[in-house]
């Protein structure tokens, strides 16, 4: 049976993770001078508590050399791996575990690795991943998901608001005039990924609430034809628990849909958004 990987800008539940047998490639997030999540660990709850406080970290993708290590340390457990990395437009993660992997099959050439670019992250890359360990359950070869996760990726959308602009500002996503103007006119940002795996901050929208509901709102207008795909819908937040509530229900309610996975971002991509980040991730026909 083939193995599947991703990395933490995933944000794959450990529960998840643990239960179907995959291992993460963890891009660092720095703080202080210190580098978590690459030996020294750090919780969720402790990093959201670190942000109240005032810490204002950094992340630093995988290099070919964490990547080679990885294969090495994980050569037993396979010989074929599936791995499914955030968006090249994001990171420079996927092209080091590319090169990295190709250092490690030649060393080895029994073995087998894909690199597969989400072009997205967080739960669109969970997405693909939750429809690889299915495909993998029912008996799919390596190839055939390999081909399916490949082909779908531009197809796994986020939609995805933000309470707090000044928290874009610090994690390098806006300028500071247009956070602190946005701010007293209660601007909420909506972002979405691009085909090109790229953040499109375009849209914006006057409250909390309407901007949890225009989610539902853009789901709905661009699932298309992909609807009957989504046997999952994953719903995430920073540190806003009830706002994810509110999404989940205003999804279950409007579009019908049954079964969701609720999770909370780590500190990969918090660093990046900050604590009250609200998202969606479904399958669509387009993504704008």
């Amino acid at each position: 049976m083939f193995k599947i990987i991703t990395d933490n800008g995933s944000d794959i539940p450990e529960e998840y993770a643990k239960e179907h047998g995959i291992d993460t490639i963890n891009l660092a997030t720095i703080i202080d001078g210190v580098v978590y999540n690459q030996g020294v660990e750090l919780s969720k709850e402790k990093f959201y508590q670190m942000l109240a406080e005032g810490a204002k970290p950094t992340t630093s993708q995988v290099n070919p050399d964490q990547a080679k290590a990885f294969f090495d340390e994980h050569i037993d457990d396979a010989d074929e791996f599936l791995f499914i990395g955030i968006s090249s437009g994001l990171s420079g993660t996927c092209q080091s575990v590319q090169a990295g992997a190709a250092e490690f099959m030649e060393k080895h050439p029994d073995k087998k690795i894909e690199v597969v670019d989400s072009l997205t992250g967080s739960l669109g890359e969970m997405l693909l991943v939750y429809k690889a360990v299915d495909m993998r359950a029912a008996g799919k070869s390596f190839e055939e998901t390999t081909a399916f996760v490949r082909e779908n990726a531009v197809h796994a959308c986020l939609s995805i608001t933000v309470d707090n602009l000044m928290d874009l500002w610090r994690g390098g996503r806006v300028s500071k005039t247009s956070a602190v103007i946005g701010t007293m006119a209660a601007i909420k940002p909506f972002i979405t990924v691009n085909d090109e795996g790229k953040l499109d901050a375009g849209g914006k929208i006057r409250g909390r609430k309407k901007s949890l509901d225009h989610i539902v709102d853009y789901m709905e207008e661009h699932m298309g034809s992909y609807r009957d795909m989504n046997d999952i819908i994953m719903v995430a937040h920073g540190n806003c628990p009830d706002d994810a509530e509110y999404l989940k229900n205003q999804i279950e309610e409007r579009l019908g849909f049954k079964k969701f996975m609720v999770n909370s971002i780590g500190p990969m991509i918090g660093s990046h958004t900050g604590p009250t980040i609200c998202l969606a991730g479904y399958f669509g026909e387009t993504r704008s």
